[in-house]
């Protein structure tokens, strides 16, 4: 289980005064930072990670503990953990995902929670039909997140599937959906790089320049 308690101490032992300003503004002042930058984070959450991993279950109570912490370093430490502890994701936890991807939502934790997510939904394909159904969801995180669950999949990748999410979100003009189009497909392109090109050139009237640019990277 996550020693919440240790967790909040060591935490409090390391603020940086001088960071919090520039960290908070980089991510547009949605959130409070303590000032502990990345590194500086996995070092001290080094031992409360491994002493957590012993249960070999995931601790959804300490993460939503986490996740109602004001600063974001506690957000950012509970997708550590569950990205250490994906192997364990059960096809429940699912909702569990879905109750963190819409809260506190934004680029810096719904983006690392698609590693989790595409383990949980690969162990368990049926689990896609859900996906499906977060791609056209009214949240735009739930929808980034199901265009980006394939993103490490590459000769996986179920490209029906991918063509499914990304069509149920072609016309939205909203950057995070075209940024995260572009770079879905981007990644397959390392992968399977004329599949992609043959996207998109079927659709060259659909894709933003924004998510073409992205996709067509490396071909």
């Amino acid at each position: 289980m996550l020693d919440i308690i240790g967790i909040q101490q060591d935490f409090n032992d390391h603020i940086h005064p001088e960071n919090q300003v520039p960290m908070a503004a980089y991510m547009r002042d949605q959130f409070e930072f303590l000032g502990i930058k990345s590194q500086e984070r996995r070092e001290l959450s080094r031992k409360h990670l491994k002493a957590a991993k012993a249960s070999q279950r995931i601790d959804w109570q300490g993460i939503r503990q986490l996740w109602q912490a004001e600063a974001r370093e506690y957000q950012y430490l509970a997708v550590d953990y569950l990205r250490m502890m994906q192997a364990y994701l059960q096809p429940d936890d699912l909702s569990h995902l879905r109750e963190l991807i819409v809260s506190k939502s934004w680029w810096d934790t719904v983006d690392n929670l698609v590693k989790p997510l595409g383990h949980l939904i690969q162990r368990n394909p049926y689990l896609f039909e859900t996906i499906l159904a977060w791609a056209e969801a009214e949240d735009l995180w739930l929808r980034r997140a199901a265009i980006l669950s394939q993103l490490t999949f590459k000769e996986k990748t179920q490209t029906v599937d991918l063509e499914q999410v990304l069509a149920s979100n072609l016309a939205d003009e909203e950057f995070f959906i075209q940024k995260a189009i572009g770079w879905s497909l981007r990644e397959y392109s390392k992968t399977n790089p004329s599949w992609v090109a043959d996207y998109l050139n079927r659709h060259e009237v659909d894709l933003s320049s924004l998510a073409r640019r992205e996709a067509s990277k490396y071909l």
